[in-house]
């Protein structure tokens, strides 16, 4: 027994002694990209629980509400710095007829979300409930057009209606509805996924389609004279062909972002559970999410070719986690639970926008409320924040701030004989010179020492925050909603120029230097 015990702490010796260290160069750059705050939107979709009992119960409902809208969503959105909010859709967005959700909502027609559970919606969220909401939370709105199912007319006429300050048919409609003053709507989504649930369309039939209905999408005196900004639907995952044809065939002034959607799936026939998932199943779900570096290289260069002056910009807006509906709540569709695996898919792939901020301009997380991974899930009067909630809050700091570039080397996590990259960081200085380094490290059974070579950027003071659990199982349900959350981080130490920390499994690190 004795021998036993002498040969596992020799063993583990050994691991201690030829663990790696990971050396992080910080190197800032006069050419370094600035970091749109939109890489942290949000998306809300007709779908499931996420509008109607999540986001809206109505004015007459005995929970606190603004119109409709839960008070306590609102206070949590707005703590967040959601800089955006995508709507309605999603694929419900090419079936949705904007004209259906405005006016006294009694005589609004009812519509059957056929891509969603069949369900009937009474369409009491419209437009305005929505722009409303948006001014709310301090954050610009992201319209998705129907084209799909929808006209150019029809999508002409909304964005009349919605930014017209003069006089005009729709401009004079919406006023008769109540509101005098146009919104600001900047961003417009020229469909979604047109490749799938928004047409089934061929990317060659999409682009000429765009270009029709992009031609008539015209500026309406936006209050800050900033041109309407159009995104035409773009990729899902590695179709390079839909980005290389849609550039090819797209005139630069029609356009000013493509999209892109990418789910960290592992089987789309079989997702797995989002509570009770072993080593293999994160591992497998983090290997997908860590595509997301690839997709956006690869995508970007293709752009590149024909935009070299990187003025189409590159839009994620859709991303996330994906797992089987919870059986609890088969009636919510697509509402799961939101583990620290999923504050592992958050922290890693904002990492990679971060990175590559000179052509990533806008991200959406897929979902906001209940729906998929979402930062906020309700269970009548009972609302709680998810692990991704926190990532999110942790990683505010590098909204508008400017690209430090870091290199490194990460060390490895295992499984059998599969290998991922353990370590994700990016770095960024704000606009009182502040830095802020996030790191994840997704190994869910090592931890690994961290040094980061920072004397480049002069600083004397050093503090930080950390995300972590017992299992990478964990999350946080109704009966124990503060089991998750971030703590001050006290085990980093800057000596001579240089950071250095021991980051533990399967956690989120925000390091903050002055």
């Amino acid at each position: 027994m004795q021998k036993k015990i002498t040969l596992l702490l020799l063993l583990a010796f050994s691991c201690q002694l030829f663990a790696q260290t990971v050396t992080i160069k910080a190197r800032p750059s006069d050419a370094a990209p600035h970091i749109s705050k939109h890489i942290y939107g949000h998306f809300a979709e007709h779908l499931g629980r996420c509008i109607y009992d999540g986001f809206y119960v109505g004015e007459d409902s005995k929970l606190p509400n603004t119109v409709g809208v839960r008070n306590d969503i609102i206070e949590a959105l707005r703590a967040l710095k959601i800089p955006n909010l995508r709507w309605p859709g999603g694929c419900f967005a090419d079936t949705y007829h904007w004209k259906d959700g405005i006016g006294p909502k009694e005589n609004r027609p009812t519509i059957v979300n056929q891509w969603w559970g069949g369900s009937t919606e009474d369409n009491s969220f419209g437009t305005h409930d929505f722009l409303n909401l948006c001014e709310l939370l301090d954050t610009e709105p992201y319209l998705s057009a129907n084209v799909g199912s929808g006209t150019v007319r029809e999508t002409e006429e909304w964005l009349q209606y919605t930014t017209h300050d003069g006089i005009s048919p729709m401009a004079d409609l919406r006023r008769s509805n109540g509101r005098e003053q146009p919104w600001r709507v900047r961003y417009w989504g020229v469909g979604n996924e047109a490749w799938g649930c928004g047409g089934n369309m061929t990317a060659e039939y999409y682009a000429n389609l765009y270009r029709q209905f992009a031609t008539y999408m015209r500026d309406w005196n936006l209050q800050d004279d900033t041109p309407v900004f159009r995104i035409a639907s773009g990729a899902s995952g590695d179709d390079y062909q839909w980005t290389e044809t849609l550039m090819k065939n797209i005139k630069p002034d029609l356009v000013e972002a493509l999209a892109l959607h990418h789910y960290a799936v592992t089987d789309w026939s079989d997702k797995g559970p989002s509570v009770s998932f072993d080593e293999t199943q994160y591992f497998g779900t983090m290997r997908e999410a860590l595509k997301m570096e690839e997709f956006v290289v690869k995508h970007a260069a293709i752009m590149d070719r024909y935009d070299p002056e990187k003025k189409i910009a590159l839009f994620v807006d859709e991303w996330g986690g994906w797992y089987d509906t919870e059986p609890a709540y088969e009636a919510g569709v697509l509402y799961q639970q939101n583990t620290m695996r999923d504050a592992m898919i958050a922290g890693t792939t904002l990492n990679t926008f971060n990175n590559h901020a000179d052509r990533v301009k806008m991200a959406n997380l897929a979902q906001t409320v209940n729906v998929l991974q979402a930062v906020i899930l309700t269970d009548a009067e009972k609302m709680l924040l998810t692990p991704t909630y926190h990532v999110m809050k942790m990683y505010a700091v590098h909204q508008d701030a400017t690209l430090i570039p870091l290199s490194f080397d990460s060390p490895k996590y295992t499984l059998g004989d599969e290998q991922l990259p353990a370590i994700s960081a990016s770095a960024s200085r704000d606009s009182s010179g502040k830095v802020h380094f996030s790191l994840v490290n997704i190994d869910a059974r090592k931890s690994h020492t961290i040094k980061i070579e920072a004397a480049a950027l002069q600083l004397s003071k050093l503090s930080g925050e950390i995300l972590s659990s017992a299992a990478i199982q964990d999350y946080n349900d109704f009966d124990t909603p503060g089991k998750i959350s971030t703590e001050i981080f006290r085990g980093a130490s800057l000596r001579q120029g240089t950071i250095s920390l021991e980051i533990p499994p399967f956690s989120v690190i925000v390091l903050k230097g002055e």
